[in-house]
């Protein structure tokens, strides 16, 4: 089982980038796919939650507006749009794997993590 996530990089404020998540050794259409973040010295944060066909999705309070998240379950890929990115979406992003309580850390499985950097 691999989630190998890709797009991160350093952005302006203002700026947009897009994280894709690549999910490879099982069948993605059975779980939940989300998106948390985490900065030195602080918890994993929810970021973003998608359900198993797209039907739903649902995003924390800082990134409302701003990031969405989309799914391709034929390509195995999980995305995370974010747009008006601001100096504070700086942290590794991590895609994540589960079932119902996704949002609430319940994970079967992690990807390694991908760094963003919002500065000028």
């Amino acid at each position: 089982v691999q989630l190998v996530e890709s797009g991160g990089g350093l952005v302006q404020p203002g700026g947009s980038l897009r994280l894709s998540c690549a999910a490879s050794g099982f069948t993605l259409g059975y779980y939940a796919m989300g998106w948390f973040r985490q900065v030195p010295g602080k918890e994993r944060e929810f970021v973003a939650v998608i359900s198993w066909y797209g039907s739903s999705t649902n995003l924390a309070d800082p990134v409302k507006g701003r990031f969405t998240i989309a799914r391709d379950n034929a390509r195995k890929t999980v995305y995370l749009q974010m747009n008006s990115l601001k100096p504070e979406d700086t942290a590794t992003y991590y895609c994540a794997a589960g079932g119902s309580k996704l949002r609430n850390g319940v994970v079967d499985y992690w990807g390694q993590g991908i760094q963003v950097n919002v500065s000028s």
